[in-house]
């Protein structure tokens, strides 16, 4: 899959790509909606004989619209985002940088530059995609601004059969917010992953028979609610079971100050992993963050969190 970075306005001419059918979206989470529209765009491209492309936007649109600056944290970061995409069997995929100047430009500027002119002989996108200012452009006035230079195919809603909820990164975001990572499972079609590094935290996990594994998110990832999860955690290209807890410490330069820590523990592991990069993917929430009396009860806890995350792998 070949990357193209483009910066508003571009200077890219039209013979500068083969024939595309193009995939439109943001696609924050890459889930099974998104994985729908970008599978229908390689199908078309199939049967046109022409190559398949998708292309999303960095950063997200809120950043530069919303009237406060707003940090945003993601499902699938820009790097986990191309991997996803191009296991998705995308020959190109064009990242536009999203700036005020781009977010200006009218619907049918928006078609004349960015999907005319990138060659593109068919568009796919969900029934709800929206484009140019204030997102005034859509599926219904596609056609109008194509001036019949290509054709078009709506992908309509995808509906989770438990929660008779459309499938959105609104609603995987709610779910990672309480906490509920097998139901993100589901709406993603695969586990929730982040990627991160080892690193030395305060050791006191080994003194208490529990050694963990310390984790530095390597990107702004959305993180599950605070609590106990069973995780496996990636080392090497060889997965291994285990339990995660997620919470916040005070720091130590100002008590004040609390930092999210991630902690993983795994299971028949003995090895030094610091400095060493790691995936971890989230199955299965045990418990919430809890206040232990003494180092007795949380020994206690800890293997109670152990054995159901064992449990889980074991059913699973």
């Amino acid at each position: 899959m070949k990357v193209i970075t483009v910066h508003h306005p571009h200077s890219i001419s039209k013979n500068d790509f083969p024939p595309l059918v193009l995939a439109l979206g943001y696609f924050d989470g890459v889930h099974k909606g998104h994985q729908r529209v970008i599978r229908a765009a390689v199908e078309e491209a199939k049967e046109q004989d022409v190559s398949s492309a998708v292309m999303t936007f960095d950063p997200h649109p809120s950043v530069v619209l919303g009237h406060k600056h707003k940090h945003i944290h993601y499902i699938t970061p820009l790097e986990d985002k191309k991997e996803i995409i191009k296991e998705l069997g995308v020959d190109y995929l064009f990242i536009v940088r999203f700036t005020s100047e781009f977010a200006n430009l009218t619907p049918q500027d928006f078609v004349d530059q960015y999907i005319i002119g990138l060659n593109v002989r068919h568009v796919v996108a969900g029934y709800d995609y929206s484009y140019g200012r204030m997102g005034k452009g859509t599926m219904e006035t596609l056609p109008f601004h194509s001036r019949d230079m290509f054709g078009s195919t709506t992908v309509s809603k995808l509906t989770d059969a438990d929660l008779d909820l459309k499938v959105s990164s609104s609603l995987i975001r709610e779910n990672l917010k309480e906490g509920d990572v097998s139901r993100v499972k589901n709406l993603l079609g695969r586990p929730f992953k982040m990627k991160g590094t080892v690193i030395h935290g305060d050791k006191r996990g080994r003194k208490i028979g529990f050694p963990t594994a310390n984790i530095e998110l390597s990107d702004d990832y959305l993180t599950p609610k605070v609590g106990v999860y069973a995780v496996r955690m990636k080392i090497h290209d060889k997965w291994f079971d285990g339990v995660c807890n997620i919470g916040y410490k005070p720091t130590f330069k100002n008590p004040d100050d609390y930092s999210l820590t991630i902690e993983v523990h795994l299971f028949d592991f003995h090895t030094s992993i610091y400095g060493e990069e790691v995936f971890i993917e989230w199955y299965d929430r045990i418990r919430d963050e809890q206040k232990f009396s003494g180092i007795e009860e949380l020994i206690s806890q800890i293997q109670k969190d152990k054995d159901q995350a064992i449990d889980y792998f074991t059913k699973n």
